[in-house]
């Protein structure tokens, strides 16, 4: 199989003149959009975003549409492919989903996690609910009190919405009364 390279050139352009994709169908939680201040603040930029120029020498965004939108005026590196519209989108449709199908080692994210440290609460709450989801205990707890766990019965709802600016009303609603939820596009 021969795989081609469709990378044109590595550009810095102010965000600010990406223009988004209409058809990005990525939804940003206010904890992601946190999280993601907080590590630009820490680290600054550590990977590129995605586009393809358009016939009038604009850029569109395949990926990064949040990264732009956290920093409409620094100068963000862009990686301009080579790419026609249908195939844009067909990257836009599974960028992110081949990265989500990636499974997750509980040992190696408890180790990795151990190393690292932040003073973001933003950064911290994400690593949470990483450990949550790969079902790692936190760090001080004994073996012993691991030993025995009483896991209580999870009792869900799922709340369908007309939109994502309806789904986020809905959870800053929720999370302000208290109650644990994470936002879910299905």
């Amino acid at each position: 199989m021969q795989i081609r390279d469709r990378i044109k050139e590595l550009r810095r352009v102010p965000a600010g003149q990406l223009r988004p994709n209409p058809r990005n169908w990525r939804t940003h939680s206010p904890q992601q959009r946190d999280a993601l201040q907080s590590i630009l603040a820490e680290v600054g930029y550590a990977g590129a975003l995605l586009a393809r120029e358009l016939p009038d020498g604009s850029l569109e965004l395949i990926d990064g549409h949040l990264r732009a939108e956290t920093t409409p005026d620094a100068m963000v590196p862009v990686l301009v492919l080579d790419v026609n519209e249908a195939e844009a989108n067909l990257v836009l449709a599974t960028h992110d989903p081949l990265a989500n199908m990636a499974g997750t080692s509980a040992e190696a994210l408890e180790a990795l996690l151990n190393e690292v440290q932040t003073d973001s609460p933003a950064i911290q709450a994400m690593w949470n609910d990483m450990t949550e989801a790969a079902d790692i205990l936190p760090e001080d707890e004994s073996d012993a009190e691991a030993e025995e766990i009483d896991i209580n019965s999870l009792f869900q709802v799922v709340i369908e919405c007309r939109d994502d600016s309806e789904q986020q009303k809905l959870y800053e609603r929720l999370t302000a009364e208290g109650l644990k939820c994470r936002v879910l596009t299905l």
